[in-house]
């Protein structure tokens, strides 16, 4: 039987994931409050207030975490950088998404934190296979999930962009552990 963490703390060698907490909300609302980030998710508004982090924190504190784990990503010098998150939605595995704050772009970030996630969902989670996707325009999130394991399926999805107002394509893909 597995013991599910509710605030679970994974660390990599530059980063600690952590559950994001009432201190980071002005933090997240300045990252994720550029239209070049939210534009490459689904679900994130733009422009992004501090009321809008201050909603995400507490949805992330209300997550079932048999069914979801969202870490917010923090550097060990440079404080919050970006978010992570891992949720069942209606695939036969569970997806996972993730942003990092544009002065952090390039930095190798996005693919550390993701692997390590992909290790504590295989060995704390239990999950044996997830999902994930990016917009046909973000080639360099395909690049991040490349080199975490993760292979194309060959499926492309229209989905609904909250900040883009619209649908954008995006190509599937699955890592499996």
């Amino acid at each position: 039987m597995c013991v599910i963490e509710p605030s679970p703390v994974v660390e990599t060698r530059r980063l600690a994931l952590r559950a994001p907490g009432p201190q980071d909300i002005g933090r997240l609302a300045t990252l994720a409050n550029d239209p070049d980030i939210a534009r490459m998710t689904l679900r994130m508004p733009h422009p992004y207030s501090a009321d809008d982090a201050e909603a995400f924190v507490l949805a992330v504190a209300g997550q079932d975490p048999a069914r979801a784990a969202t870490f917010l990503i923090e550097h060990e010098d440079h404080g919050p950088v970006g978010v992570i998150g891992l949720f069942e939605d209606g695939d036969p595995a569970p997806e996972v998404g993730y942003w990092i704050g544009r002065p952090f772009w390039g930095r190798g970030y996005a693919t550390e934190a993701l692997e390590g996630a992909l290790v504590w969902a295989s060995r704390r989670w239990r999950r044996r296979a997830l999902v994930a996707g990016h917009f046909t325009d973000n080639p360099a999130s395909g690049r991040v999930l490349e080199k975490a394991g993760f292979l194309y399926t060959g499926e492309v999805r229209r989905g609904f962009s909250k900040a883009r107002g619209g649908d954008a394509r995006t190509r599937r893909m699955v890592w499996l552990a």
